[in-house]
């Protein structure tokens, strides 16, 4: 093709698509393109901020970007460290020591009454503290720390202690006055001691309370905060210097190692946002197949005439080449567009749920959405542009020449492996992309192998003379049309699919995500209860309407053998394997095992006294396997046990959980305490004074604060998805909506020759209603059975969820589908059977 053919297939191109524009021949086509582009956009430009904003965020919930916490004061090479690196420090100290209420001068207690103490967790800060997040006193921003001489504290100590801001509380050797509540503490930690009632004092008072001392145990953090370049600088040499073996008692935390529960947190959301994102690409890429083919078989008889008129077949796979490029190029831009305004309204939406602004949003998802949209149109347009090109000049005059062929009815399967890369791009996560991708990719040739069948059965059991017109009419117009059919059941069964998968994991998967850290989860821990009291405890608990505490017996070991080898810290690499064998363990006993523990691996037999079933991250960090014999030494006493089974443990569950446990009710020749695990009463003041004065012994944890703080974590991630579920389910239902609408000009001749044949406008609507709920039905039951294997591998190897898929679904699914096949139809057809049949017949003709 020389200088001057290029030159004349441009301009015919840019011809073609100015008229088709001005004539509406290409609306479906970039509807459709720019609602996958939107749909795409919006979800990756809020997917993009709200991930940042999350991490970010949730930096605050260490008090800076990353924390060195060491047993001893901070070593100075990791402070020198961060400033180099131009990185900002605060330095906090913080210990478990009991508080004690000091009596008014004008109290009414006699004077040899003993004050009320109470265990807390001192937290000492300086000046600049905390670097992320803010600090909340009466519910209100602090405007520094705590002056000296003051304290802050949690209303629960308030309670416990029965004494009022503006009193003195005693802590060691010093006596400060109470100046305020913490109603908000950025980093709180979720170690044990966490849990118990903050004390926060400045750091300039610390010392006059001879508190510490050189064999205290204090827990020393120093936060550092900047840009992330400094911090990513500063984390690999902190960590590695921590690592030596001359440094002890040093740990570097961030969020991806210091707050579990966070980091779960924000993966999984990550995850649903990625997989709203790859669902909605899936959506479109129906609508704009069809369209694609639609579009094609209204240009034949144009390009018959064009042959006539003498185009070669180069120039015109050059012009409808330029013309859907350029559609698609405006279509995507668009949808951009688009996208940008409508992630702008859910920002605005999510403004209550976030402590600042989001980040900007960045380049990122609007290429991405230009990429796909063009990805999409040279995909699914390029098989119908290359058939186009071979339409015999005979076709104007014979119409049944030159028509699409089979081949452009694999336009989906072509579709699906030209954008397979870019949906993977877009999932961010190769476990959950390719479940996602290949689960439709398979559905697509079940969906496409079960329709043929189907048909072929219809077509075998075509109603007789007996049977009602329209029924005969509505099997025999679907029949008659084999490959039209399958790709329509296909493209509607894949689209359904996107459909029923958003709805399964809109409500089953959140459900089960809340479920990990639901809203009535324990929220507080009570430990050492003595064997003799256990009858008393659980009654007092009773009286006072806690529901279903968790009970377990605690017992504290060392374990000293494997397979009758004597083991210390020095036979394991794995760091965590040394810490385990370097210190005493939380064991337990119970005949039943506990329904947030599943097994994964071996058996649980209750009553087996040789028998321990071990949480599976302990079992990999010591190098154990089920059938292993271990040695325990229990306050003296040798034990030993036959691992028998591995359970999955979820340590962010908020629930009493061990590392070994043994199947068995009783073992009352072994030392052990118990310890309970429950919500709160409501409306019961005074629940937790009353209880530790009832038994002295005990130590009460009370967790509320921290909870709270998960679950508004959580809260705000789970809004923010169904937020983005809401917007691809409206743009899933439009995309259909524009798919069904694809038949709409082979329906207007048909219908059209079938009044012209004498049937009348009720019976035709009767036929149209027949044929959509039938294919809906179909598509729906089809698209909700897969919908249950692609969910159900979503739950168990991307989000790590137990589900048990609803097997309702597919019967509730055949429905809707239906429904919404019909529904879809009688909005995108309507107007067909009022069209005149003349001017039909007379456009048909043309």
């Amino acid at each position: 093709m020389n200088n001057q053919s290029w030159m004349h297939g441009l301009k015919l191109g840019a011809r073609q698509l100015w008229r088709d524009l001005r004539a509406g021949e290409l609306r479906l086509l970039m509807v459709s393109v720019a609602l996958a582009v939107a749909a795409l956009t919006a979800v990756g430009f809020l997917a993009d901020r709200m991930q940042s904003g999350l991490w970010r965020d949730a930096r605050q919930l260490l008090g800076g970007d990353a924390v060195v916490v060491s047993d001893q004061r901070t070593p100075k090479a990791f402070a020198q460290k961060a400033v180099d690196a131009g990185l900002q420090t605060n330095t906090n100290v913080s210990f478990p020591t009991m508080a004690r209420a000091m009596n008014a001068p004008d109290a009414v207690s006699p004077p040899d009454t003993p004050p009320a103490t109470r265990l807390v967790a001192l937290k000492a800060v300086e000046p600049g503290y905390p670097l992320r997040g803010r600090l909340e006193i009466a519910g209100l921003t602090a405007p520094s720390i705590p002056p000296e001489g003051e304290v802050w504290v949690d209303a629960a100590l308030l309670e416990a202690l029965n004494v009022q801001v503006g009193q003195m509380l005693g802590l060691g050797e010093r006596s400060l006055r109470i100046g305020a509540t913490i109603t908000r503490e950025p980093d709180r930690g979720a170690g044990f001691m966490g849990f118990a009632p903050r004390v926060m004092m400045n750091m300039a008072d610390l010392a006059s309370t001879g508190l510490v001392q050189p064999a205290s145990r204090v827990s020393w953090r120093m936060a550092v905060a900047g840009s992330d370049a400094a911090v990513g600088q500063f984390l690999p040499w902190a960590k590695a210097e921590a690592d030596k073996p001359e440094v002890r008692g040093v740990k570097v935390e961030s969020l991806d190692s210091g707050r579990p529960e966070m980091r779960q947190t924000l993966d999984r959301a990550s995850q649903f946002l990625n997989l709203v994102a790859l669902l909605a690409a899936l959506l479109c890429a129906v609508a704009v197949a069809l369209a694609a083919r639609s579009f094609a078989e209204r240009q034949l008889d144009a390009c018959a005439l064009l042959r006539v008129l003498g185009q070669s077949q180069r120039t015109l796979t050059l012009s409808y080449g330029l013309e859907f490029l350029g559609a698609g190029l405006v279509a995507s831009v668009l949808g951009v567009l688009a996208g940008y305004g409508v992630h702008l309204g859910f920002v605005q939406l999510l403004a209550g749920l976030v402590d600042a602004n989001l980040p900007g949003a960045t380049l990122q998802p609007a290429l991405m959405g230009l990429a796909m949209g063009l990805t999409l149109l040279v995909a699914f347009g390029l098989p119908p542009v290359l058939q186009l090109a071979k339409v015999p000049p005979l076709r104007v005059i014979r119409r049944d020449l030159g028509s699409v062929q089979v081949r452009s009815g694999l336009v989906l399967v072509m579709g699906l492996l030209g954008f397979a890369v870019t949906l993977l791009m877009v999932s961010r996560n190769l476990t959950l992309g390719l479940i996602t991708v290949g689960g439709f990719a398979v559905a697509l040739l079940v969906f496409a192998a079960l329709a043929a069948a189907a048909l072929f059965l219809l077509r075998r059991v075509v109603p007789g003379e007996s049977a009602p017109r329209w029924l005969r009419l509505a099997t025999r117009q679907v029949a008659a049309r084999p490959v039209f059919a399958v790709v329509q059941v296909s493209a509607l069964s894949v689209g359904l699919l996107a459909l029923a998968l958003l709805v399964l994991l809109r409500t089953d998967l959140i459900a089960s995500w809340r479920q990990a850290t639901p809203v009535n989860a324990p929220d507080r821990f009570v430990i050492n209860v003595q064997p003799d009291q256990a009858e008393a405890f659980l009654s007092h608990l009773n009286k006072a309407g806690v529901q279903s505490p968790d009970w377990f017996p605690m017992i504290r070991g060392r374990l000293v053998a494997i397979n009758g080898r004597v083991i210390g810290p020095d036979d394991l690499m794995a760091d965590r394997g040394k810490r385990l064998l370097d210190r005493e363990i939380n064991l337990s006993h119970s005949a039943v095992l506990p329904d947030h523990n599943p097994l994964v691996a071996g058996r649980w037999q209750a009553e087996e006294a040789d028998g321990v079933s071990v949480e599976e991250g302990i079992a990999e960090a010591l190098g154990l396997k089920l059938g292993d014999r271990l040695g325990f030494d229990i306050a003296g006493q040798p034990h030993e046990a036959r691992v028998t089974s591995l359970r999955k443990v979820d340590w962010a569950s908020m629930r009493a959980n061990f590392f070994m446990l043994f199947p068995v009710s009783k073992m009352p020749d072994l030392p052990m305490t118990y310890m309970a695990a429950f919500r709160s009463p409501e409306g019961v003041p005074g629940f937790e004074n009353a209880m530790v004065n009832a038994f002295p012994n005990i130590t009460s944890v009370d967790m509320r604060s921290t909870l709270a703080q998960v679950q508004r974590v959580m809260d705000q991630v789970i809004r923010a998805v169904e937020f983005l579920f809401a917007f691809t389910l409206a743009a899933g239902l439009m995309v259909l909506l524009a798919a069904v609408g694809a038949s709409r000009q082979a329906r207007e001749r048909e219908y059209a020759i079938m009044r012209a044949l004498g049937a009348g406008r009720s019976l035709l609507a009767q036929v149209q209603r027949t044929e959509l709920l039938g294919i809906g039905w179909l598509a729906g039951f089809m698209a909700s059975a897969m919908a249950l294997v692609v969910g159900w591998a979503l739950a168990r190897y991307a989000f790590e969820f137990a589900w048990q898929p609803p097997l309702w679904a597919p019967l509730a699914g055949g429905l809707a589908g239906a429904l919404l096949a019909w529904g879809a139809g009688s909005l995108s057809l309507a107007g067909v059977l009022r069209q005149p049949v003349v001017q039909t017949l007379r456009q048909a003709a043309q």
